[in-house]
């Protein structure tokens, strides 16, 4: 189904009994005091250990190589550098120090950012899945767009007015299940996610939020399908997506920012949910992003890789069937035979 505007134009999620966004002010400001909105301990080894172990040097001509293959450079939290198709795709680019407003406050990052936006390869298309400050970050945009760059945005529906105000052009605004050709033979299709947006106490909700699969017309070869859901809670709009789309490649899978459960369930799934939407996208192989980066929640940012290690075993499947890449690291993405 598409996306419906409640009264005074809201957007709902696919499953209208879950309602987010429309928790009292009060219940947030006691939740801040008592400490959901940041870990409740340290990584073992310090966060200066944990950045250490969990971050590498950027190949930097590496990524200035355009090619067909597809691979992946993680840049912490959600922001994703997909080169495929000879295209260069950037999901969500969050490189402040802090995500919040102009990157100058709100949720601290704790492991630097492997890359400057000015230091970016030649960006063909940035990809906005909703609008939260650590999805949607102004700081890093300005500098991208000021570094000369020239790439085309899509984002969700009621959000091109954000890029309007700003003289920033080239934006496309997508509804739930609507696509757009690229070139190179590669479609992008908006999909849906269980989540909420809000950038200010006006705007709760008065934009879409959802997720982009990348499906690449390969010559002579089935499609390859690339999917990146954005922040979501567990729902059925992954079989849903596996049904209209088709069965996944590749899944940039969320696995943190999930405590306390009583509070991010509705709209962060845990490693043992992301584990189930991997299985319901059948997709053999993803890697792990929403992690290891920003203070937002109150697990440890160690704790996601141990949950979903216990998450994969549970369901009897191989631990490198998601990839745990460190911050800066590029892998290829092997192609179906």
């Amino acid at each position: 189904m598409s996306s419906e505007l409640r009264p005074a134009h809201r957007y709902a999620n696919s499953d209208p009994e879950v309602v987010i966004g429309n928790i009292p002010w009060y219940e947030m400001v006691w939740r801040s005091l008592r400490g959901d909105f940041k870990p409740k301990a340290e990584p073992a080894d310090g966060y200066a250990g944990f950045e250490k172990a969990w971050s590498v040097p950027v190949d930097h001509a590496r990524l200035l190589q355009r090619q067909d293959a597809p691979r992946v450079t993680w840049l912490g939290h959600v922001t994703v550098l997909l080169q495929v198709a000879g295209l260069n795709v950037l999901m969500d680019p969050t490189l402040a120090d802090f995500a919040g407003p102009m990157g100058k406050f709100g949720a601290r990052r704790r492991v630097r950012a492997p890359i400057s936006p000015e230091q970016l390869p030649p960006i063909d298309l940035v990809l906005i899945s909703h609008n939260h400050y650590d999805h949607l970050c102004d700081a890093t945009i300005t500098r991208l767009l000021a570094s000369g760059q020239t790439p085309e945005f899509l984002v969700p529906k009621g959000l091109k007015s954000w890029f309007d105000r700003r003289g920033i052009a080239n934006v496309t605004e997508l509804d739930w299940w609507q696509s757009v050709d690229m070139p190179h033979k590669v479609k992008l299709h908006f999909t849906p996610s269980q989540h909420w947006s809000r950038r200010t106490p006006w705007d709760t909700n008065a934009s879409l939020w959802g997720g982009y699969c990348l499906e690449w017309s390969r010559p002579g070869a089935q499609p390859w399908r690339f999917l990146f859901p954005g922040d979501t809670g567990y729902s059925k709009d992954f079989k849903t997506i596996r049904q209209r789309i088709g069965a996944m490649d590749f899944v940039a899978l969320p696995i943190g920012a999930y405590l306390p459960r009583d509070f991010m369930k509705p709209m962060h799934v845990n490693p043992t949910d992301a584990v189930q939407m991997l299985l319901d996208l059948e997709a053999p192989l993803a890697m792990g992003v929403h992690w290891g980066t920003f203070m937002l929640t109150q697990e440890a940012f160690d704790q996601p890789p141990h949950d979903l290690a216990a998450a994969l075993q549970a369901q009897g499947l191989a631990q490198d069937r998601v990839w745990l890449l460190r911050h800066g690291e590029t892998r290829a993405i092997p192609l179906p035979a």
